[in-house]
């Protein structure tokens, strides 16, 4: 292979392996450009599916392709590239959030079990049952973490019960707002055949004992239709953090959380999302200083554990979101 060409094959396999990374309410607010000239692959966000209400400020938006970023790095390496990662790299260009340029081929190729996980992973709202993940997977998911720049640590059982209470009022607020009630409606597609959003048959079930808060994504669905099912009685969270919170930073946790959420899809565990808390600012001020030793900036709360796989949700086709740069830039 030429320094200067990518088999067709390969570059659309790599971007299906971006594409397939999770993102909020399944927005997908991603667009790839590949220039041949360097071999590099442009991610761009897609701000017309940002979340304006829910994600005014894009911290969000910019996790979702912060995972995309590293499973296009696990897929670079699968393929025998080096992939050498810029975030926001052209000051001018604020919707270029990284390049992945593909370089000389890698020494060794990515863990096949985590380019494996690519394809399998997808959150499970389902519940899981009260088989605790062992000791070694807890520490292997806390080292997936730092190796991406964040900090990773699991609560205790006071702890958790705080998360949880702040995870509940969270979910109180968005139901009672009309603006975030809508745009979640707008992203359940509950006929119309459609690669983005919620589909409802992965909105999962609420729970019939009240403890672990599931997103009611159809905010304003009637109770007495709301499927639901008893969760595990001592949840397993992990909360997602980083030492600082610029626009960096949240590409960077992106990558955490796609890592520990790879890794976690290795070894069997399944996990689901509790993104509630950190849409309201106060709430996620309080997320940050929990742990007085290890105060920082919460990006995410993440539920795993052992259960069901549950439905994916779709996917847009590579032809979709990526086009070739024609020419010099």
């Amino acid at each position: 292979m030429s320094t200067t060409t990518l088999d067709v094959p390969v570059l659309e396999r790599l971007i299906a392996a971006a594409a397939a990374a999770p993102s909020v309410h399944n927005t997908q607010p991603w667009r790839f450009r590949y220039v041949p000239e360097t071999r590099t692959v442009e991610i761009l966000a897609a701000t017309e599916r940002g979340l304006r209400h829910l994600d005014p400020t894009g911290r969000a938006l910019h996790l979702s392709v912060g995972c995309a970023v590293l499973n296009l790095r696990v897929a670079a390496a699968h393929h025998g590239h080096e992939p050498v990662t810029r975030l926001l790299p052209r000051p001018g260009r604020p919707d270029l959030l990284a390049t992945v340029r593909l370089a000389r081929p890698a020494r060794g190729t990515s863990a096949p079990d985590l380019h494996d996980a690519v394809w399998r992973r997808h959150s499970s709202r389902f519940p899981f049952s009260d088989r605790p993940l062992p000791g070694h997977l807890l520490a292997e998911l806390a080292e997936a973490a730092r190796a991406e720049g964040a900090l990773l640590r699991f609560p205790g059982p006071q702890e958790t019960g705080h998360v949880l209470r702040l995870t509940w009022e969270a979910e109180r607020r968005n139901t009672v707002d009309a603006d975030r009630a809508a745009e979640s409606r707008h992203w359940v597609r509950a006929a119309e055949p459609s690669a983005v959003g919620m589909r409802e048959g992965v909105l999962g079930l609420q729970d019939f004992l009240d403890q672990v808060p599931m997103r009611d994504f159809g905010a304003h669905r009637h109770p007495a239709v709301l499927a639901a099912r008893p969760y595990e009685t001592r949840p397993q969270l992990a909360l997602l953090s980083t030492a600082h919170d610029r626009r960096a930073d949240w590409l960077r946790a992106g990558q955490a959380l796609e890592r520990v959420l790879l890794s976690a899809t290795a070894h069997g565990a399944r996990s689901s999302l509790l993104h509630q808390a950190l849409e309201w600012p106060d709430l996620r001020a309080q997320l940050g200083s929990l742990g007085d030793e290890r105060r920082g900036h919460a990006q995410m709360v993440i539920r795993l554990g052992y259960g069901p796989d549950g439905p994916a949700s779709a996917r847009r086709a590579v032809g979709e979101v990526m086009d070739v740069a024609r020419g010099p830039l």
